[in-house]
């Protein structure tokens, strides 16, 4: 009789694993996948944003968030690239996919959604895609390419897992399936990293495959599909007051600046963060603060009640 050396197995990973692909054998047969969309083109004429919801339904937004320019500190070179680029489609010359990556909070979408003020009366159109509807890629690209307009597809806060299966219709349609890519379509994309799939360390150990470089640029090659990267850093203090003090002055809030700033910089330190978002937070609380404030000195006191 064959004695067998032991096998090691992490049931725990093992399970883990299982329930994941069960998780997702669940979510794919619960998909809808959408038939040929037939858009009418006075929807693009009455409206400038959409979002491609779950069931396949091309959905207008009447009330798009549309952020100023002058809003966004500290990323004038980001916000000069991203504009040259979408000035280059618009007008109907080549221009890149972009991927915009890095620390939350630091105006990556932002910096996209800002484009619809300048472009939006040039015929510039953005359609909001979540990443598990990006199986339906070829349906939005076919339904989009025949329409005289220029389409962003926004894909908010990308990243793929191993098991999701998303990212192949979005490699195809950036580079390298047999279908010309739409000329009018391209994909805008935030990440908080810069590569879109995991890396892990078990794939440079002893176990791994043969050529490892090979899975490695497996997992790299999405990324590096878009034309254009560009990185967000973290905010620095400075940079982050200089934030509050340009939002303060925009709403025309009335408070010493050496408050502004003592307050502004307890509020970061609470939320463990410094960047574009929690400084907008901040003045959003302070506002209020000081709206109330006004309000109570100016609203009489109540009756008692007494006769």
């Amino acid at each position: 009789m064959m004695n067998y050396p032991p096998v090691n197995i992490d049931w725990a990973y093992l399970v883990e694993k299982i329930e994941r692909l069960l998780d997702l054998s669940d979510e794919f047969l619960s998909r809808k996948l959408a038939d040929e969309v037939d858009v009418d083109p006075l929807l693009f004429r009455d409206h400038i944003a959409f979002r491609w919801s779950h069931e396949g339904v091309l959905e207008a937004v009447s009330y798009p968030d549309l952020p100023e320019r002058d809003e966004l500190l500290g990323i004038d070179e980001i916000l000069a690239r991203l504009h040259q680029n979408t000035r280059q489609f618009v007008a109907g010359f080549p221009a890149n996919n972009v991927l915009l990556w890095g620390e939350r909070g630091t105006g990556k979408s932002s910096a996209v959604k800002c484009l619809l003020r300048e472009f939006a009366p040039l015929g510039l159109r953005l359609v909001e895609l979540h990443k598990d509807d990006l199986f339906h890629l070829p349906v939005i690209t076919r339904a989009l390419r025949a329409q005289p307009f220029r389409f962003i597809l926004f894909c908010d806060d990308l990243s793929f897992d191993e098991a999701e299966s998303g990212h192949r219709e979005l490699k195809t349609l950036l580079q390298g399936g047999i279908e010309a890519p739409p000329p009018n379509v391209l994909i805008y994309a935030t990440a908080n990293r810069r590569h879109l799939m995991p890396e892990r360390f078990a794939e440079r150990g002893e176990q791994a495959e043969i050529h490892p470089e090979e899975a490695i640029s497996e997992k790299l090659s999405l990324s590096d599909r878009f034309g254009i990267t560009l990185g967000f850093y973290p905010v620095s203090q400075d940079l982050y007051l200089a934030i509050v003090r340009h939002l303060a002055a925009r709403r025309q809030l009335e408070l010493d600046q050496h408050d502004l700033e003592r307050e502004a910089l307890q509020w970061a330190l609470l939320r463990g963060a410094r960047s574009g978002r929690v400084a907008r937070q901040f003045i959003d609380d302070l506002s209020g603060r000081l709206a109330m404030n006004s309000l109570d000195r100016d609203t009489p006191l109540a009756s008692t009640g007494h006769l």
